[in-house]
């Protein structure tokens, strides 16, 4: 079970696994409930979590109902508990967007909700994250989880979304992270996938931030606040919420 399990989360790809449970819901809930593990995205509980990861699969790290992973829960809960963003009304512009997220914030009315990528069949408006087709200081949040670590020109990325934030906006741009790295390793000269793979965790990434990281994202304008949000949560809570103690929140401000 375990190994077709880790098959099918490594094999398929996750959004035809988010869509496949939008459909099936009712069923994994059926079959995953329990009082051992919450999801706080759908306030579910859940007897337990599934594992999840390229190489070695983390533990309890895929919710069964929302197919949430800790980055996302992490970030819900910070946005649920620290903002006022299910509430106040924000223009609100969201790259690559997940899917469960994008589905929940395209219903809130507090929000005119705008997504956009390049390839993704799903998004309000194809876009590239290089050259984006909005005017300056447009959005009053961003969001932008995952993507940079696919592009070269990261700092040209960084520098369209602090171009497209308003004055006083702010916004989470996640990325994987080593926190043990203080400088960011990356070689645009291996192209191979199985090399990348190895070398940065991923077949399609080309790089592994470490913790200059935030000076990068500080160098085309913003503030940063690097955020071990987890920690504000008991061990009991983190355990049940599935969260990672020591994952960093990317914060972004624009003053």
């Amino acid at each position: 079970m375990k190994k077709l399990t880790k098959f099918i989360l490594n094999k398929i790809p996750r959004p035809w696994l988010i869509q496949f449970s939008v459909w099936a819901r009712p069923v994994i809930y059926q079959f995953f409930k329990g009082n051992r593990f919450t999801d706080p995205i759908d306030g579910k509980s859940y007897r337990k979590f599934l594992p999840y990861g390229y190489g070695k699969p983390r533990e309890n790290a895929l919710s069964p109902g929302t197919l949430s992973l800790e980055r996302h829960r992490q970030m819900w809960l910070y946005l649920q508990n620290e903002t006022d963003f299910f509430s106040k009304n924000y223009k609100v512009l969201h790259i690559a967007p997940e899917q469960e997220f994008l589905r929940r914030f395209r219903k809130m009315k507090n929000l005119d909700y705008l997504s956009a990528d390049l390839f993704s069949p799903i998004v309000d408006v194809k876009a590239d994250l290089l050259d984006l087709p909005f005017a300056d200081e447009t959005f009053d949040v961003v969001f932008c989880n995952h993507v940079l670590e696919h592009i070269e020109d990261d700092r040209k990325a960084m520098s369209e979304l602090f171009r497209v934030l308003k004055k006083g906006g702010w916004g989470i741009v996640q990325v994987p992270m080593k926190n043990s790295l203080q400088e960011t390793y990356e070689d645009f000269t291996i192209r191979d996938p199985k090399e990348r793979q190895k070398h940065f965790g991923q077949y399609d990434h080309v790089r592994w931030y470490g913790m200059d990281y935030f000076s990068r994202l500080e160098s085309v304008g913003f503030r940063t606040v690097p955020d071990y949000y987890s920690r504000k949560f008991s061990a009991e809570e983190i355990k049940r919420y599935g969260l990672m103690e020591n994952e960093i929140l990317p914060l972004i401000f624009k003053d």
